[in-house]
């Protein structure tokens, strides 16, 4: 019994012994898996900052360059423009430009309605009527300036043309001759004195319309007159308009006195008042001095 007990605890321990190798393995086994894990994730971790070190290198060598000073200056008009519409122009087109019952929107129609309309003193208007009349503007060129950009940072339109003299001197003023009078003398009159049209409104006289204007008022149609858009006028031929309009107003009247230059309805009525009365009344001053 003495030998099996021997015999038994030898085995035992060469069990023991045989199975610690094996427990030994698994742990270095666990390690160095462990490690190789640590290692790939700081790979992981170099290859990926070293992606974005050589994005952001290529985006500072690569990215468009632009003036940091023009979004400010921007949205400063925008915020000074929003200020003025609030207080002159929010009552009849809404806080904001939605419109209202008073006035329409003014979202989408632009900067050159905003700047026809306050550069004419047109609006802000002082009250409902069926036409407002041209006036002395309210407003500096500054302040108009700031309401069109908030106006146009709303929805676009068209932009203020910001025309010069050499633009208007090197048009043709011969076709701008011809398309007035194809599209506009019919209510301005053929020298654009205006005329009165019905329930109340009228088309005004163009003798103290700017060249900006002019165009202004052909590509958004103020008050009864119609749209001109690109498609019926391209640029060219609006700033040809314009500056037949500038023409009329600086043309000599060689005939004598203009009468206005409302045309030769006026002037007949004038030479039949005139002219006529004046015969007539020398005839009967001959007339009393034979009598005597």
């Amino acid at each position: 019994m003495t030998t099996s007990k021997a015999s038994e605890s030898a085995a035992s321990s060469s069990a023991g012994a045989a199975g610690r190798p094996r427990l030994v393995s698994r742990r270095n086994a666990r390690r160095s898996r462990s490690a190789s894990v640590r290692r790939r994730r700081r790979s992981s971790s170099i290859v990926l900052l070293l992606g974005l070190l050589a994005t952001g290198v290529m985006w500072t060598v690569l990215a468009p360059g632009g003036n940091a000073t023009e979004t400010p200056d921007a949205n400063e008009a925008v915020r000074q423009g929003r200020a003025l519409f609030a207080q002159g122009c929010a009552t009849c087109h809404g806080l904001n430009a939605q419109g209202s019952s008073e006035g329409p929107s003014l979202i989408g129609v632009g900067a050159a309605a905003v700047d026809f309309q306050m550069s004419t003193g047109r609006m802000p208007l002082a009250a409902p009527a069926a036409q407002a009349d041209r006036k002395d503007p309210l407003y500096s060129e500054t302040q108009i300036d700031q309401v069109e950009a908030y106006i146009q940072s709303l929805g676009g339109g068209p932009e203020d043309p910001d025309l010069t003299d050499a633009d208007l001197n090197d048009a043709d003023l011969a076709e701008g001759g011809e398309l007035f009078l194809a599209n506009c003398a019919q209510c301005h009159q053929a020298a654009g004195a205006g005329a009165p049209l019905t329930y109340g409104k009228f088309a005004p006289s163009l003798s103290q319309a700017t060249a900006d204007q002019v165009v202004e008022a052909m590509r958004t149609g103020p008050e009864s007159m119609p749209v001109f858009g690109p498609g019926q006028i391209n640029e060219e031929e609006a700033v040809a308009v314009a500056a037949y309009v500038r023409h009329l107003q600086d043309a000599p009247a060689p005939g004598g006195a203009s009468i206005g230059k409302y045309g030769p309805v006026p002037e007949g009525l004038v030479a039949i008042v005139i002219g006529l009365g004046a015969l007539l009344g020398v005839c009967l001053w001959i007339g009393a001095r034979q009598k005597l």
